[in-house]
């Protein structure tokens, strides 16, 4: 996120759970937008994971060290691009409770043989701007953003700079932190019910697409909604915020 002054990379050589390939969430992303985070093309995409040593019919189990889970992201992006859904995983709690429950780390790095990944994309788990825009009108779709309230509301300021606070016309708020307990592990089902009954009512719908600042924290949102409902595929507006609310 702006502002934050880390350097993941370097946290994952000190300590890291034994045979976890580092994932760059800003050299993995799209480096030709000027849009933060966006997903990269299918061919980048197909050289990272090769990179990686992951195959096609590999289980993966994703984590992260990070306030805003950013292991969500790299979950979807893995099943927009073909990934079989059910064997792609988060760790629930990611680092933040593995240490806490005192289990071993290491700081040795593997070397992964490179694959040869093959990659499908499903356009269908994406919209963009033009797409959310005829949306206020048409209302196919429901669109919930994963941002604070204050920044929903306009009350609070965007950290990132040429963008207005404000929020989508007709859309929803769930911050994505209501979702998630201190040890960073999701809040348990009925509780997760709850919040989205709120804004639907008693029947889940399918036709759902998150948003938040850039693309980031709508994917907790997806992966939250996705535990209350096994028929939902994880759909984002990938520009979000960062895209709708530029000055």
């Amino acid at each position: 996120m702006p502002n934050i002054n880390r350097n993941s990379y370097k946290e994952y050589t000190k300590e890291h759970i034994e045979n976890a390939i580092f994932f760059d969430l800003e050299q993995n992303s799209d480096q030709n937008s000027e849009l933060p985070h966006m997903l990269p093309e299918k061919k980048i995409w197909e050289k990272i994971v090769s990179s990686m040593g992951i195959s096609n019919k590999d289980k993966i189990v994703i984590y992260d060290n990070s306030d805003v889970i950013s292991s969500c992201r790299c979950w979807y992006t893995f099943i927009y691009f073909g990934h079989n859904p059910k064997l792609v995983h988060v760790l629930d709690g990611g680092l933040k409770k593995w240490k806490l429950e005192k289990k071993p780390l290491t700081n040795s790095i593997p070397i992964p043989s490179r694959t040869n990944y093959n990659a499908k994309e499903k356009n269908a788990l994406v919209k963009d701007k033009e797409q959310i825009n005829q949306n206020i009108i048409k209302k196919k779709f429901i669109v919930v953003d994963a941002r604070s309230r204050g920044r929903f509301d306009g009350k609070d300021p965007e950290p990132r700079k040429n963008v207005r606070s404000g929020s989508i016309p007709n859309s929803f708020c769930i911050p994505f932190g209501e979702v998630i307990n201190q040890n960073h592990t999701f809040k348990n089902r009925s509780k997760i019910l709850l919040k989205f009954n709120n804004i639907f009512g008693s029947k889940l719908p399918q036709e759902v697409v998150f948003s938040c600042g850039s693309g980031i924290t709508a994917a907790v949102l997806a992966l939250a909604y996705s535990l209350i409902n096994n028929k939902y595929d994880p759909t984002i507006y990938d520009g979000s915020w960062a895209e709708y609310g530029k000055i």
